[in-house]
């Protein structure tokens, strides 16, 4: 059988499925391949909510997008391929595939309870309603237990190898070599040898299966990426967010600490700096979230590079700790991953929603510099910007993320050490210029004496400083200059931050403005919105406190300014009242990110093109 072979500029696949049948170890595994193989990638797991949701629930269903491609800047807005482990997977996911996509089922997944389960009274597997699809549907089950007769492993052990023979068929499909997944399969389980050769084994059956299967008449070679030569890795946001810090803790010459509380979606920050204790670096689990700050502020006071990490309700509960590293004028690195809300919310799903309370949410007049990391990718710069602006300044920063950018993978070039600037820390040493509040002309920053250091006594806590000395007081003046201080140390960082960069022409009707997780479903609109001649121009910020000091004459150059968020409209709403600019809100809560499509149609929208 003749079979068609074309190429492709980019793919997005699903895997779903029910949270045991391995849809994000798949996933995981097809994006690192094709980044292996020199393709750009963009991942997205969209895990349930609860810890073990029901199997064959709707609210069960555990997915993992995979986008990748020529170049690529979000996980994808509708499926090409969809693989779909019983009938709710298909039922949650169907509504996002393309007409003429591709679906690979496991036909045991479709039995009369879990139909029942995701309101199916007739299987879609039947019934024809899928004939706009490529419908690949196969009894997963029989054919592993098959390939595994001869194995003494459990029944139960052999099931859960079906993600592995769909894996098999998409590489097949897509015309990839198993050889990556294969060699890790062998290092995963190389102290269970039947279990490794049994999903070897697997694997390559799944191939051969989709090789030799009729109804693939087609198959597929995705474009690669142009990329600088250099040496590349798939990476997480946490992941670059851990490896930021351990680049800042060298570069600077101090020892990092982190003391945190583990919570979804930042855990992984924690686990990932656990494992660099042979570099000085020491972690630390606190029983709660004020503790793993508190925790932070002493290793700061004793001459660390000091990073706690959290998400959503953690933030919460730790904003009279910021204002304490705020009073005491200390550098400390606070990782806020985002998710759902408010309270315990959708521990799972990413938003944008702690711009308010990274901004605002301290007693007092307690302002703090906030940054926002972009991509995964970007986690990386922007958690060693992070600790240079709080050793530089003396002061508690605030890195915004969220679980879109922080567990999803991108492509990430790995730079040289030996490029990276380094920033070394002065300690106070010398008792005969030393004062605990005595500031640097430029930053305002105070010194950063370390305990021990003989002669440099001085007192430290919550209560108000007095100006050079350090002293407690309630003097009314001397509070005044103080929160003036402290604030004018904040804004003297719009001096030594990149400005603003404009995308497109520098005026005109339209400017997108963004933050955070959506750069990359604006970016890809925006390159595609400019090739069809729409005029539209964009920005996005990675600064949010201070703001670019150009920000402002960029506003004031374009007649309508639109900000996307996965919010009701923090952004918008800081802007409105900093610049006196009134904006265009779009704004989703969705649990999940912008499509690429919906930033078209409502920048079409505004320019008065839509159907264009």
């Amino acid at each position: 059988m003749d079979i068609k072979q074309t190429k492709i500029d980019e793919v997005t696949i699903r895997f779903a499925g029910d949270s045991g049948d391995g849809m994000q170890l798949s996933g995981n595994q097809f994006s690192h391949t094709a980044a292996f193989l020199g393709i750009d990638v963009n991942t997205f797991p969209d895990y349930p909510a609860e810890i073990r949701a029901p199997e064959g629930t709707l609210y069960g269903v555990s997915a993992y997008s995979v986008h990748c491609g020529r170049k690529v800047y979000t996980s994808g807005d509708y499926y090409d391929i969809l693989v779909a482990m019983n009938a709710a997977s298909l039922k949650q996911n169907l509504p996002n595939l393309k007409k003429g996509g591709i679906i690979i089922t496991n036909t045991v997944g479709f039995n009369e309870k879990n139909l029942k389960l995701a309101g199916y009274e007739v299987s879609p597997l039947e019934d024809n309603s899928l004939a706009d699809y490529l419908l690949l549907d196969v009894n997963i089950i029989d054919e592993v237990r098959t390939i595994l007769s001869g194995f003494s492993l459990t029944t139960k052990s052999v099931d859960k190898t079906k993600n592995i023979f769909a894996l098999g068929m998409l590489y097949y499909i897509f015309q990839l070599s198993y050889g990556y997944t294969e060699n890790w399969l062998r290092h995963k389980f190389a102290k269970k040898p039947d279990v490794m050769d049994a999903n070897v084994k697997v694997l390559e059956a799944g191939y051969n299966f989709a090789k030799n299967d009729s109804r693939i008449k087609e198959v597929f070679e995705i474009t690669h990426s142009k990329l600088q030569p250099g040496y590349y890795r798939n990476i997480t946001g946490n992941e670059a967010i851990a490896l930021g810090l351990v680049t800042a803790s060298q570069k600077a010459k101090i020892p990092l600490f982190l003391g945190s509380y583990p919570i979804t979606p930042a855990t992984e920050i924690l686990s990932n700096l656990a494992s660099f204790k042979h570099m000085g670096v020491k972690t630390f689990q606190a029983e709660d979230e004020i503790a793993g700050i508190a925790s932070a502020i002493g290793a700061s006071f004793g001459g660390n590079l000091a990073v706690t990490t959290t998400s959503g309700p953690g933030l919460s509960l730790k904003v009279e700790a910021m204002g304490l590293a705020t009073m005491t004028e200390l550098p400390l690195i606070i990782v806020d991953v985002m998710r759902a809300g408010p309270s315990t919310g959708i521990p799972t799903k990413p938003e944008q929603s702690d711009l308010n309370i990274a901004m605002f949410g301290r007693h007092g007049e307690a302002p703090i510099p906030i940054l926002a990391a972009a991509t995964a990718s970007n986690c990386y710069e922007m958690a060693m910007e992070a600790a240079r602006i709080a050793i530089k300044y003396m002061v508690p920063v605030i890195l915004l993320s969220d679980g879109y950018i922080a567990q999803g993978t991108q492509v990430w070039r790995v730079p040289e050490t030996k490029n990276i600037p380094e920033f070394p820390v002065q300690y106070a040493s010398d008792p005969e210029t030393y004062a605990p509040y005595k500031r640097d002309p430029e930053t305002l920053a105070r010194p950063w004496a370390v305990p021990g250091t003989p002669h440099l006594e001085h007192r430290i806590g919550g209560l108000e400083k007095m100006d050079i000395t350090g002293n407690q007081t309630a003097h009314p003046q001397n509070h005044q200059k103080m929160v003036e201080y402290r604030a004018a140390k904040v804004q003297a960082i719009a001096n030594d931050i990149p400005e603003a960069e404009v995308h497109g022409d520098q005026e005109g009707e339209l400017l997108v403005l963004t933050w955070g997780s959506t750069f990359g479903a604006t970016k890809t609109a925006w390159e595609r919105l400019t090739a069809k001649g729409v005029k539209v121009s964009y920005c996005h910020l990675y600064y949010l406190n201070p703001f670019p000091k150009n920000l402002g004459d960029i506003l004031s150059k374009f007649d309508k300014v639109l900000i996307p968020e996965i919010n009701c409209g923090q952004l918008a709403n800081i802007i409105r009242h900093t610049y006196l600019r009134d904006v265009i809100q779009y704004n989703m809560v969705l649990g999940r990110p912008f499509k690429t499509s919906e930033i078209e149609a409502k920048v079409l929208e505004i320019l008065g093109k839509e159907g264009e």
